[in-house]
């Protein structure tokens, strides 16, 4: 496994994969601060399209993300991520309505559970997803971070937060 860190305005992140995928991003604070393990290694190079995705998602100019990813978990977990990359840029969902999307309605904590163990936030857009009342609620990276996120997608898509 190799890895990097990258320096956003939400802090540095850490990047991590092998070659030619990227399979962890771990913030900078919160319950989803991660650190390297001892046998990875450090290599910027299998991060350059990463690295220059997320700078131009920071900057607002990219509102998708085009890379090979390597995600673990559950079939269950699996399809609340799936789901989660299909909430359009600057547009949130609640946990209720991926339950609903993904055929499991009454789902609704065993989703959120799935959200908050998505090992690549930020390009599998779990920040996109908040409370029925409308309320921010848990982010692996604190509800700081995921106002900013918002935040940010709001103002290069013409919404509102």
């Amino acid at each position: 496994m190799y890895y990097c860190y990258f320096d956003t305005l939400i802090g540095e992140l850490l990047l991590a994969g092998e070659v030619n995928t990227l399979s962890l991003i771990g913030f900078p604070k919160g319950v989803m601060r991660r650190d390297p393990e001892p046998d990875w290694i450090y290599n910027e190079e299998p991060f350059t399209d990463v690295r220059e995705q997320l700078a131009e998602y920071f900057s607002g100019e990219r509102k998708d993300f085009d890379l090979p990813l390597t995600i673990a978990g559950t079939e269950f977990q699996l399809s609340v991520l799936e789901a989660l990359q299909k909430i359009p840029y600057g547009e949130t969902r609640s946990y209720g309505a991926i339950a609903k999307q993904i055929g499991r309605p009454r789902a609704v904590r065993a989703v959120g559970a799935a959200n908050g163990r998505n090992p690549i936030p930020i390009i599998v857009p779990c920040h996109r997803v908040i409370g029925h009342t409308g309320d921010l609620t848990g982010f692996g990276g604190g509800l700081d971070t995921k106002e900013v996120l918002l935040r940010l997608e709001a103002e290069n898509s013409g919404g509102l937060l």
